[in-house]
């Protein structure tokens, strides 16, 4: 908030996914309920991520032979028959009380598979818990502690059987932003989370990998955790209470997707652009080591069009330019995109 150019909380959010990603934008309508439990569906991130007519949306309505997707389980409506509005692409995006969520896809040490399909234990999906923090959230802290909470009880799968097992979400409200993490636990019937609260002057970035390093339980107004992320650790002997605070990526995450600076290499781009003064190394041995902060002050105030130049940054007048004269990976074409 105080590291915007208009005293605003911005979070942006890029989905690349694959070919046959569902582009759609779509408007969630407020809704009053009478049911007492809410329906959960799998979560297939392609086109069309939901065919149905309970929802009562009807860009999600059957088109020609499409068949209405069947719920792999239900969770309590909870203490409001009520819920808010939103908008809806593969994640929760924003609701009508301004809480946002951003979404990073992320591997970890366990993996868990959906309920539904053979040997599933898990019945939610962050795409699931997204939009129920949409419909039932004020406030970012709200959202964080509810999709946690949900997770750890009914279960959670990631979007990918090795990569890809956990998940990392910025969520934000007018007054906050909060970074947040999840994978299955060691059984893929309940869910490890922690999330953190980013500092108004801070600025962060998330690219496929955790970030959240030492939490502090102790810090309930910075900190927010499942009692299963010191639990586990302890069981499996990679930390105990003497070691100090627990590193939540030096035990949790699966590294970088792919190769060395799949992750790195992105985070340290949007942070050269935000904070040059720091002169991070572009280079690194082991990302899980911790060589960039989970976030940064930048050099001046962040507005709106800078979020766009960091999305389309592609390390312009730097060694790692693919458009640059004589590269022979950005093809005879001198494409920033590697050929």
């Amino acid at each position: 908030k105080d590291a915007s150019t208009d005293g605003s909380v911005m979070i942006t959010h890029s989905n690349d996914g694959e070919f046959d990603t569902d582009p759609r934008l779509v408007n969630v309508p407020a809704r009053h309920t009478t049911s007492s439990t809410r329906p959960i569906y799998f979560s297939p991130e392609s086109y069309p991520r939901h065919v149905g007519t309970t929802r009562q949306i009807p860009e999600y309505y059957p088109i020609g032979d499409q068949v209405e997707f069947e719920p792999i389980g239900f969770i309590p409506v909870g203490s409001s028959s009520s819920t808010y509005a939103y908008l809806e692409q593969t994640y929760g995006a924003v609701n009508e009380h301004q809480v946002g969520i951003g979404e990073s896809t992320c591997s970890a040490i366990f993996g868990a598979i959906p309920l539904g399909a053979p040997n599933g234990t898990a019945l939610l999906s962050i795409d699931e818990l997204t939009r129920i923090a949409m419909e039932r959230s004020t406030t970012a802290r709200q959202a964080v502690q509810l999709m946690g909470g949900l997770a750890v009880e009914y279960g959670f799968y990631g979007a990918g059987a090795s990569e890809g097992t956990g998940e990392a979400l910025v969520v934000s409200d007018p007054e906050e932003v909060w970074m947040f993490h999840i994978l299955p636990d060691d059984t893929g019937t309940s869910a490890i989370w922690a999330a953190q609260l980013i500092p108004s002057t801070g600025f962060g970035v998330l690219a496929n990998m955790f970030v959240l390093r030492e939490l502090d339980p102790t810090n309930t107004s910075e900190f927010l955790m499942s009692e299963s992320v010191h639990r586990v650790a302890q069981e499996y002997g990679w930390w105990h209470p003497s070691d100090g605070l627990l590193d939540f990526t030096q035990i949790y995450s699966d590294g970088e997707y792919s190769h060395q600076y799949y992750s790195g290499r992105r985070m340290w781009g949007a942070y050269h652009l935000a904070a040059p003064s720091l002169s991070l190394s572009p280079v690194y041995d082991d990302l899980i080591s911790s060589p960039y902060p989970l976030f940064v002050t930048p050099d001046e105030l962040i507005g709106l069009t800078d979020l766009f130049k960091f999305h389309r940054y592609t390390y312009q007048n730097t060694p790692y330019d693919l458009g640059a004269v004589g590269n022979l990976a950005a093809g005879p074409f001198g494409s920033p995109n590697r050929w």
